[in-house]
């Protein structure tokens, strides 16, 4: 075990793991952070908690993944690039490991053109590979200017995989830097589009990748159509194939129609060879997790030696 989390243990020994993720408050309310991990309890292995996602100012991930602890929840932290220069990335993280956190998800960041500070200036002083690469030295007794660490941090490093941008050879490409750089595990933009994600993990065992990462695919339920024509429209790097806006369209109730889809979409992941996982996304929908995952086959989730 490189950290010993409940998240490695479980993709450890073979079981498909399943990953949610919750977005943490505009404010300083500690209590609106247990509410919404009331909903992940007993359901998932593990919760990521975002570093203020879309470039918006929000409770800080490492604060939030304590308080998911406290819960009894294994919380998973997100550190992107766009804020810290790698000083404060390493501090930042050495603080994480004092607390007991385990799992790292190794982001870029948003740019902040798109949040609501758009005139501050962003670090990106390393890119997300960089960081990899630096948290993997890091747990093995280096930080990255090469100095010793006299008590290690233990992390499990992940990082996130497009399987739907441009240009589509340089998707596996990258993963496989991810790879050498140290990740233990990928978490994938949102899949709507299952034959293009296949044909993505077919190069991905072409290469052999899925012997040496575990992947979890991403899986974003929705609501309305009016969700689904943003993602198709203006979110880069998703691909939503017309059939699901029309079913959303027809749908007596697009909400349960967003359930159904979410839920064929994590059994089809489920059968393609190498996936190891979904990373469950309910933007703003946090309370609709416990019914994917019964409706999935995916729960009671596996038993692991918590030692």
């Amino acid at each position: 075990m490189k950290a010993g989390s409940r998240l490695e243990k479980v993709l450890a020994a073979g079981h498909f793991a399943v990953c949610g993720e919750m977005g943490p408050p505009r404010s300083a309310d500690a209590e609106a952070i247990r509410k919404k991990a009331q909903y992940f309890r007993g359901y998932v292995d593990a919760v990521n908690v975002t570093d203020n996602q879309t470039a918006v100012v929000r409770v800080s991930s490492i604060a939030s993944c304590l308080i998911l602890q406290e819960e009894g929840i294994e919380p998973v932290v997100q550190m992107t690039c766009r804020d810290r220069n790698r000083l404060a990335i390493q501090s930042d993280l050495l603080g994480a490991a004092a607390l007991g956190l385990k799992n790292i998800l190794c982001l870029t960041g948003d740019h902040q053109s798109f949040g609501d500070h758009p005139t501050a200036k962003n670090v990106y002083d390393i890119d997300s590979i960089q960081l990899i690469w630096g948290l993997d030295q890091m747990r093995n007794g280096r930080f990255m200017g090469g100095e010793e660490i006299k008590v290690p941090p233990r992390f499990f490093i992940g990082g996130a995989a497009n399987p739907f941008g441009d240009p589509f050879p340089m998707r596996v490409t990258r993963l496989a830097k991810k790879v050498q750089a140290g990740c233990d595990f990928i978490q994938t933009q949102v899949v709507f589009d299952v034959p293009r994600f296949a044909k993505w993990m077919e190069q991905v065992r072409d290469r052999g990748l899925h012997e040496k990462v575990y992947i979890m695919a991403g899986v974003l339920p929705t609501r309305s159509v009016r969700a689904l024509r943003y993602m198709q429209q203006d979110v880069a790097g998703v691909t939503v194939p017309d059939e699901y806006i029309r079913r959303m369209e027809q749908a007596a109730d697009p909400a349960e129609e967003g359930v159904k889809m979410a839920v064929e979409l994590i059994q089809q992941l489920k059968e393609i060879e190498g996936v190891a996982g979904v990373h469950l996304m309910p933007v703003m929908w946090e309370s609709i997790i416990p019914r994917l995952v019964e409706e999935a086959g995916l729960y009671p989730r596996p038993a692991v030696d918590d030692d």
